[in-house]
């Protein structure tokens, strides 16, 4: 599942909604609209970070946030608090903040380290070179890529030495942060390299100059030009997930919201082919399910149950980022009958109860982390072949977000398992 950070600016002078949410009131009003949208972290900054800004005390900045975190929090909401001041994170977390947003990834105050550390709380390290400089005199960069992921490792490499575990970790690389909007392109498209650090990798890349660049192509309306940064902003955060973005943060929450919705349900068709046949032509979806189906059933006529897409949010994996954060496993499996089911009986009880399947795989998927998916794979054949009257079971696990470097649609592992013959025989009776 794909975390989507709502932003909540409680500033007068941020760059595109400075001024509009800076009463507590105004400021938890927004947090609950962003929550009804789809937003999974409330992120609450009090001082701006745009070129050019000003700049204010930590003291200002705590009068202007604390209340605010604290009402939101009380929401139930998960909130992370933008902040540069290790003061400011110490008291936000006091007042129920659970992550701590440092666009500087530490450089600006050394201190925030140790206060994340004793806190443990999640810390989002960002890549920086200092306020952004708008004449981009400070977006020098060979490999902006390579410089960007090294740095970050850096700062990852510092903050575990001052105490902050590596699973409360999370990158973000900066975009509009001393870097030009062909350089913020680049970062994003070659997104993976940073996914080789180990840590999930946040993208803030809302309304930003780089947006504004890529719109320079096409005719914007003045009256609607916010709402086009937004849909453009929706679009590209789709692209940060689909390159491996773990969060996006974002102004219009329900924008992206329903941008990711109808990606996933692009990612989640099944693809087809056309395949001829003698006076016909006959679509037949490819997946392992059913080429499993088929499989099982041109060996053995007896009837086969197929369940597909059985989604459980977990947390399996080799990483210690996949074990704190989680991910969407997608199961499907084919179980073969040992019998004739009771179709004609029309009786549940002369059959498998595919519900009572698909509750246990749940829980057997959502259960103690492994680290391969092929030992996932075993667990869940075994669930299937406890199952009275169940002779074989193939089983495949999807990983569609599996920290891979390169696009890709889907990864997983399939297995067939089959009981020893001898313990296979069941009457009707005997089902449940």
């Amino acid at each position: 599942m794909t975390e989507i950070f709502g932003i909540l600016n409680v500033t007068p002078d941020s760059f595109s909604d400075g001024g509009k949410f800076d009463t507590v009131a105004a400021a938890v009003r927004h947090a609950e609209h962003m929550l009804a949208a789809g937003a999974t972290i409330i992120d609450i900054g009090g001082e701006s970070t745009r070129p050019g800004s000003t700049r204010v005390t930590p003291a200002e900045e705590q009068r202007r946030i604390l209340q605010v975190v604290r009402e939101v929090s009380q929401l139930g909401a998960v909130v992370s608090v933008d902040t540069l001041h290790a003061s400011t994170a110490e008291l936000a977390l006091a007042a129920g903040a659970q992550i701590i947003n440092d666009v500087s990834g530490g450089l600006h105050d050394p201190a925030m380290y140790q206060i994340v550390a004793a806190a443990g709380a999640k810390y989002v390290l960002g890549h920086w070179r200092g306020i952004p400089d708008p004449q981009h005199r400070r977006s020098n960069y060979d490999n902006v890529t390579a410089e960007v992921a090294a740095q970050l490792n850096r700062l990852a490499n510092a903050a575990q030495a001052a105490g902050v575990a590596p699973e409360k970790i999370i990158v973000d690389p900066g975009l509009g942060f001393d870097k030009t909007a062909a350089q913020c392109w680049q970062l994003l498209h070659e997104l993976g390299q940073l996914q080789q650090l180990g840590y999930p990798v946040l993208i803030g890349l809302s309304r930003k100059r780089m947006i504004a660049a890529a719109l320079q192509e096409v005719a914007v309306d003045a009256a609607a030009a916010l709402a086009t940064k937004d849909l453009a902003s929706a679009v590209a955060n789709v692209l940060a997930v689909q390159q491996g973005a773990w969060a996006v943060r974002t102004h219009d929450v329900a924008a992206t919201t329903q941008a990711l919705a109808v990606w996933h349900n692009f990612t989640a068709a099944v693809p087809r082919t056309v395949q001829p046949q003698t006076g016909a032509r006959t679509v037949q979806p490819q997946t392992a399910v059913t080429t499993a189906a088929a499989t099982v059933t041109a060996a053995v006529p007896n009837d086969t149950i197929f369940l597909s897409g059985l989604e459980v949010y977990a947390h399996h994996g080799v990483f210690a980022a996949e074990k704190t954060t989680g991910q969407t496993f997608l199961i499907d499996a084919v179980l073969e009958l040992d019998f004739a089911a009771g179709n004609a009986a029309d009786e549940i009880t002369r059959t498998v109860n595919y519900g009572e399947v698909a509750a246990a795989l749940h829980a057997a998927a959502a259960a103690d982390p492994v680290d391969l998916l092929e030992t996932l794979a075993e667990r869940l054949a075994k669930v299937c072949l406890s199952f009275t009257g169940v002779a074989a079971v193939t089983v495949t696990v999807h990983k569609p977000e599996a920290p891979i470097t390169v696009p890709f649609g889907d990864v997983g592992i399939t297995i067939t398992r089959r009981r020893p013959a001898a313990t296979t025989t069941a009457t009707a009776k005997e089902l449940r």
